[in-house]
């Protein structure tokens, strides 16, 4: 099923992504299918660069030994990124730094090799396990990113051979130098276990990778593994402690001023630590994690900072992250430890309440009221006889509604993906003989 980007979805992708296509974002692993979009290359600092190739950001830095370029773009931005840095300089390749494995940070490099380029490629060691666990998940991650074939008919990387691995690694920290200037590459968990940031003091420039995006962090992914909240605002706060005069983001716009990027970064480190601190008062007084969501509150000073808009992920998602992180999986209901399969949970409930079609009615006489009690009721109605027609229209009218009804577009897209579901069912339906 295809994922529908209406239009206040497309501006929230657009403001936390920039150059968002969602076509391409329906194909980050085909080398031919790029953004589709005029790369943005943006002078941050004398023989340094801001570009954006397409829903990601790439770093530039030319020394009088070669180019050191952050970061490579998804793989169909390869040819665009290779253009973008031709046009400011013709200095050959020298070094490549992943800030991490994720497959709209390092899959463009394959343009430039074509081209005939030959650089180092830098990264935390985490990255070789990280690219390892895409070819064994290959199959998963195209699912729960809703890819679609490239022209290879390839959903995803699932060989060595699909790859541009580092050819160097680092533990903690790497001290280049280039030209005869230096260059600091730091390891600091956060989206994922293998973020680098790239700091050039002689520049005062930091690329920061996904440990800056300009809206509230990638650390609560409710389909993806371990974020790293914590360790996110102790990187957060050593960034601010060299006090940048620009940092390129790994997503959104470039940032400049000294006093604006501490400010930037302060807040969002106490902003993770206000999320982990509720989580863990919680867990260590003995609530339930519902309980402990439910009873999360944001400060306004965080909640209204203007580059850490809830537009991606939100507060709730990585506060179970958190719950996730130190207490497990369960929920802390004896029901859910072993539970009966969901369908037939639904099926007794439609029993009692008298029939799929009180559901449904219960679950339409929610939807102005209560959209996530309805969403249940709805569910249950669905599960319970999913060839039932009005169960369908009803569960999937919800699930639209919940969508719309939300302003960070993980829940937004994660709700209408969803309704495969129902097209799903409604499929089967057809399919059998009259």
């Amino acid at each position: 099923m295809a994922v529908t980007f209406p239009e206040n979805q497309r501006a929230s992708a657009r403001a936390a992504f920039g150059l968002f296509n969602p076509e391409q974002g329906r194909r980050i692993f085909s080398r031919a299918h790029g953004s589709g979009y005029e790369p943005v290359v943006i002078e941050a600092a004398p023989r340094t660069w801001y570009i954006q190739p397409g829903m990601v950001n790439v770093a530039l830095f030319e020394t009088d030994e070669g180019l050191l370029l952050v970061d490579a773009g998804c793989a169909g931005d390869g040819p665009a990124l290779l253009e973008a840095v031709r046009s400011v300089s013709d200095k050959p390749l020298h070094t490549v730094v992943y800030t991490h494995g994720h497959s709209d940070h390092a899959f463009g490099l394959w343009a430039f090799v074509e081209d005939g380029e030959q650089p180092r490629v830098l990264a935390h060691e985490n990255v070789v396990p990280h690219f390892e666990r895409y070819i064994k998940t290959a199959g998963l991650n195209a699912r729960i990113n809703g890819q679609l074939p490239g022209p290879d008919g390839k959903r995803w990387a699932s060989e060595r051979e699909d790859f541009i691995w580092p050819t160097e690694t680092f533990r903690d920290s790497l001290e280049l130098v280039l030209g005869g200037e230096r260059f600091l590459l730091r390891h600091g968990k956060g989206e994922t276990d293998d973020a680098t940031w790239v700091w050039a003091p002689e520049r005062g420039v930091l690329a920061a990778g996904d440990l800056v995006t300009g809206y509230l962090p990638n650390a609560g992914n409710p389909k993806k593994v371990q974020r790293f909240a914590e360790e996110w605002a102790d990187a957060a706060d050593e960034m601010a402690a060299l006090r940048p005069s620009a940092i390129i983001p790994g997503h959104g716009e470039l940032v400049t001023g000294e006093e604006a990027i501490v400010d930037e970064l302060s807040t969002l480190a106490r902003y993770l630590r206000h999320i982990v601190d509720h989580a863990l008062r919680g867990l260590n007084a003995g609530l339930l994690a519902d309980e402990i969501v439910e009873t999360l509150t944001i400060p306004e000073e965080l909640s209204s900072h203007p580059r850490l808009p809830a537009v991606y992920d939100q507060p709730e998602f990585i506060c179970r992250n958190v719950i996730r992180r130190y207490a497990g999986w369960w929920d802390g209901y004896p029901s859910s430890l072993l539970p009966a399969p969901r369908p037939q949970q639904a099926a007794e409930i439609a029993r009692l309440a008298g029939g799929v079609g009180a559901l449904v009615d219960g679950a339409l006489s929610l939807v102005d009221e209560d959209l996530r009690l309805a969403c249940h009721v709805a569910e249950w109605a669905f599960l319970a006889d999913r060839d039932d027609p009005r169960a369908q229209d009803c569960y999937e009218q919800v699930l639209e509604r919940r969508a719309a009804g939300e302003s960070g577009l993980m829940a937004q897209v994660n709700l209408r993906v969803s309704r495969s579901w129902v097209e799903a069912a409604r499929n089967r339906s057809a399919a059998r003989p009259a």
